[in-house]
């Protein structure tokens, strides 16, 4: 329909924009985001068939409904929180949130236009993380603000490292699905390819560890719900073309961590720029040989044989990922919460310090005390204040369960588990149903999901509408109203 022309483009288009404006955290772009939203939405309630609107099937109602009555909570709560202007702030942004989730709903019902998802958000991603690049490559030509805070870390246009560095990852998981399947179109698999080297070397320069580890349980889930060899060759040349990006950023300390003179950071800058152009056209070479030989038979092509329990590790790994940081913030013993080296240096990557481990037990101890509703969106920064073991300030808990449970509650839990349930009874029937639509979404989403566990990344619309839109087409897809014909 060319009236859902607009809400696609609007939802695939819209988080990189807001990537552009501090990853739309600040009250200027959240409400203009907003404000488009319902626009976009009401646009396309009129484009879609009146017996569509209503969203049926067990896992959509879930995830829509524990959405919305999220929202719903969020802006009552600001009745009790201690800091009512940072509630509605809160409020403003998970509204925002579903009404992107509900366009969703409406705008990728076809198979055709879901297809469009993956490659377009990876080629926004991308976009993103190249200009983020071109401060440290082309500085005298793109010059970029620093903060102190980053120490040299990547940052931009984000302005916040973990954040980037999960952005980052987000693509580079969605390119080696793209290399991977076997059902895209040659150039774009090739692209795919060059798209790895500055989402590789964005990942690296954030020096963020719980991207990593976000990257490997994408990459894990990735090969068990698409375990063909095509799909393990795709991730090899993903992986091995990003690490030959990464020669440059290691061996040049002015690209990494952004010390020396002017003169010096642009000659580095220059060397690295075209290192990773080589290894772009490593890239490339490594999959036109992979697609000549795949059409020529003479590459493995089927399924990899997987044991029948990997999909079962791999959940496990998942929820245990999710699960182990707030038992450690239960009984670590005052061990590991000094934070690893500071800035862009690889010592960071080799410790598992971290003062988070005092935030999430601040955040569990407030949620013992208020157990049922929670002290109010945004009243963690004043619990901290109260109980803080060191004086740093903050006003996140650095994990998204944790802290819904203590600025919500049982009942805000329950909301953001409802959400997140609808969303995976969606991918799992999707999943079984066309496993070729579902696997990208389903690695990224994890990705996120893993790296929601221990950061705040979910109060940047770029980052979070970003998933939205992955999940925003898998719920579509597991509609009774969708091609599919299944409801989840």
């Amino acid at each position: 329909m060319p009236l859902l022309t607009v809400p696609r483009v609007a939802l695939l288009a819209g988080p990189v924009a807001l990537a552009f404006f501090a990853g739309g955290f600040g009250d200027r772009p959240r409400l203009i985001a907003l404000g488009v939203a319902g626009l976009v939405l009401a646009l396309t309630a009129l484009a879609s068939p009146p017996r569509g609107l209503v969203p049926t099937g067990t896992g959509l109602r879930l995830a829509l409904g524990g959405l919305a009555g999220l929202a719903g909570w969020v802006a009552l709560s600001r009745g009790w929180s201690p800091l009512t202007d940072v509630a509605g702030d809160d409020a403003e942004r998970v509204a925002l949130y579903t009404v992107a989730f509900a366009v969703g709903l409406l705008a990728w019902r076809t198979r055709a236009a879901a297809r469009l998802v993956e490659p377009a958000l990876a080629a926004g991603i991308t976009a993103v993380t190249t200009y983020g690049l071109s401060g440290r490559l082309l500085p005298g030509l793109i010059p970029q603000t620093a903060s102190r805070s980053a120490g040299g870390r990547f940052e931009q246009p984000l302005t916040y490292w973990n954040a980037s560095g999960l952005y980052a990852v987000l693509g580079l998981l969605l390119c080696a699905r793209i290399l991977g399947d076997r059902d895209r179109p040659g150039w774009m698999r090739c692209l795919a390819a060059v798209a790895t080297v500055p989402l590789g070397s964005g990942v690296y320069l954030t020096f963020s560890r719980g991207a990593l580890a976000a990257l490997g349980g994408g990459l894990i889930v990735l090969l068990v719900v698409a375990p063909t060899w095509t799909q393990l060759r795709g991730t090899a040349i993903a992986l091995e073309t990003a690490a030959l990006g990464l020669l440059g950023p290691i061996l040049f300390p002015a690209v990494r961590t952004l010390a020396g003179s002017d003169a010096t950071r642009q000659r580095e800058g220059l060397l690295v720029l075209a290192a990773m152009i080589v290894a772009a056209a490593v890239g490339v070479a490594l999959t036109r040989w992979a697609l000549r030989d795949e059409r020529a038979d003479r590459l493995r092509t089927g399924r990899l044989g997987l044991p029948q329990w990997s999909g079962t590790v791999a959940a496990v790994l998942a929820v245990a990922m999710v699960a182990v940081p707030p038992l450690l913030a239960r009984d670590d013993g005052g061990q590991g919460t000094t934070d690893p080296a500071f800035g862009a240096t690889s010592a960071r990557l080799v410790s598992a310090g971290s003062h988070r481990y005092d935030y999430w037990r601040v955040g569990l101890d407030t949620f013992a005390d208020h157990p049922l509703r929670g002290i109010g969106s945004g009243g963690y920064g004043v619990a901290w204040l109260e109980a803080r073991p060191q004086p740093e300030r903050i006003r996140d808990a650095h994990s998204l369960p944790i802290e819904t449970l203590a600025e919500l509650g049982l009942v805000g839990f329950l909301l953001l588990l409802s959400t997140a349930g609808g969303i995976a009874l969606c991918a799992r029937r999707v999943q079984a149903a066309d496993p070729v639509l579902a696997a990208g979404p389903v690695a990224a989403l994890v990705a996120f999901s893993l790296h929601a566990s221990i950061d705040w990344h979910w109060e940047l619309p770029a980052v979070t509408l970003t998933a939205l839109a992955l999940a925003g087409m898998i719920a579509a897809q597991a509609s009774p109203e969708g091609p599919s014909g299944y409801a989840c």
